[in-house]
């Protein structure tokens, strides 16, 4: 046994001795080996920047996230002028800074080949912009809007070819995140939960018109995710938890309509918790009858 080891790691130092002998052997000059160094430069090159990219794709989101948490400490525009304030500059900050390099990045090629670098970091500042578009205005962003926020103008120096002396003249160019449909319509998605516990929030504040004005946007958003046919795995997963969401907020407006005038208002917010609870349960009894 001792002598089968022995004679194995022989063989081992003798094959790797084979393959750096090989290495050495190889003509550079070669117009194969020539060729095939430049594909391992520019493989080298996408993988550096696709590690660049999803680097930056985290740093949106962890911003973003903290956008959403500033977010969920608003009441009313006229109370939290602050906190619109405040999110309007971090989600400003966060366009010129971290999404602007992503653009570098992406300036020259093709704009699908690093979208899921960047994707989550997308979907997530998508949430964030939409929610706080909606505390801001009470609208639901379009995806122009979004596209235009993360287009850029920036300086760009050419040769000047007319001049001997090789002068260099600065021109505007325009560069961009591109945000497909497809991103938008997850990251939109996203927003319902955040919508959902607002109204759920609105009810410890006082403001029990809020939820109701909620659930109205969120049935109209279900109806509109509901007349996509050609939805993929993630699509579906998105919608089953935005008509969770939705039964949620529309149990709490029952409970509103129904019992709020024979329950204190300091109750109702444990109150709509519990239905929200039985709510739940069965909205998941209901989806696991549908699979079967």
């Amino acid at each position: 046994m001792a002598d089968r080891k022995k004679r194995y790691r022989n063989d081992k130092s003798d094959h790797k001795q084979d393959r750096e002998t090989k290495q050495d052997d190889v003509d550079e000059s070669s117009p194969v080996i020539q060729m095939f160094r430049t594909f391992q430069k520019i493989l080298d090159e996408k993988h550096d920047k696709h590690e660049r990219i999803v680097k930056l794709s985290r740093d949106i989101t962890i911003e973003s996230k903290r956008a959403i948490f500033l977010l969920h400490r608003f009441k009313n525009v006229n109370d939290s002028e602050d906190i619109i304030q405040q999110t309007e500059t971090k989600l400003l900050d966060l366009e010129r800074s971290k999404f602007k390099d992503v653009a570098m990045e992406l300036q020259g090629t093709d704009p699908y080949q690093f979208l899921r670098a960047y994707s989550p970091g997308l979907q997530e500042y998508i949430e964030a912009l939409s929610f706080f578009v909606y505390l801001k205005d009470n609208t639901i962003i379009p995806l122009k809007d979004v596209q235009a926020r993360l287009t850029f103008k920036t300086d760009c120096q050419t040769v000047n070819k007319d001049d001997s002396e090789g002068s260099t003249d600065e021109t505007i160019q325009t560069i961009q995140v591109f945000v497909p449909p497809s991103e938008y319509i997850l990251g939109l998605a996203d927003l319902t939960g955040e919508m959902m516990r607002r109204a759920i929030n609105s009810v410890g504040d006082g403001d029990l018109n809020r939820p109701f004005e909620i659930c109205a946007v969120l049935q109209e958003v279900e109806l509109a995710y509901s007349k996509l046919t050609h939805s993929n795995r993630e699509v579906n997963r998105k919608l089953t938890v935005l008509r969770q969401s939705l039964r949620k907020v529309e149990s709490a407006c029952y409970t509103l309509k129904v019992r709020g005038s024979e329950i204190p208002k300091h109750m109702l917010v444990d109150v709509i918790s519990k239905s929200n609870a039985y709510a739940s349960a069965d909205f998941l009894d209901e989806c696991v009858v549908e699979d079967d």
